[in-house]
């Protein structure tokens, strides 16, 4: 991590903005450094057999006196896919959405009622490739301090933030391990406060880490 902790302000994180690909950045390639395989190699001759469905997350900030903080959300127990797990806003870019920014931020009025009028994008990460077979677009933006959230209960739980400080320090950014497919399969937690960060999301928060602060 940055020593500096001025790296965690507003200002700090739009320095380093030319660390992001642009905002119409639609064709970047996968690449397996960034993705489920980065942590668990194991992985990479399965999913180099994948066909890849394009999504897009928001990784929204929010510019608070105590420095930034980091929107996620906990999905709720009756989903068919990863209920009860935190995540970040997103899912699939429909053919109707104009590449991965309109699409996470559809998805984030979706989920959470965040008018997209309050969401002013910074860029994108790395394609981040999960085993699950997405190639995966997180979108960096900041939000505006009041706006309003009204999560929809068929999607999500619960809505909360966490510093980016936390999320950017590499040593909570914990390796665990469950069987997966006959093996043992690795990837990143962040426990918080009684909240289980892990998986994909967890592996996105790494990335970000990884391309815009270490």
């Amino acid at each position: 991590m940055s020593g500096d902790l001025d790296a965690f302000t507003a200002a700090g994180v739009r320095a380093r903005r030319d660390r992001l690909h642009g905002l119409a950045a639609r064709d970047l390639a996968p690449r397996f450094h960034a993705g489920d395989a980065a942590i668990d190699p194991s992985l990479s001759e399965f999913m180099a057999g994948l066909t890849l469905r394009d999504a897009a997350v928001l990784i929204g900030l929010f510019e608070r006196a105590e420095g930034v903080s980091l929107l996620l959300t906990r999905r709720t127990d009756q989903l068919r896919s990863h209920a009860g797990q935190i995540a970040l806003p997103g899912g699939k870019i429909d053919p109707t959405d104009d590449g991965p920014v309109a699409a996470a931020l559809r998805e984030a009025e979706e989920e959470v009622g965040l008018d997209r009028r309050l969401v002013h994008p910074l860029g994108l990460l790395d394609p981040y490739v999960s085993n699950s077979g997405y190639r995966i677009f997180p979108v960096v933006a900041f939000v505006e301090a009041d706006a309003p959230l009204e999560p929809n209960p068929d999607e999500v739980a619960d809505v909360f933030e966490v510093p980016l400080a936390f999320l950017m320090t590499p040593t909570n950014h914990l390796i665990e391990s469950r069987p997966w497919r006959g093996a043992e399969r690795r990837y990143y937690a962040m426990p918080f406060e009684g909240r289980r960060i892990w998986g994909v999301t967890a592996g996105i928060l790494r990335l970000f880490y990884e391309q815009v602060f270490a």
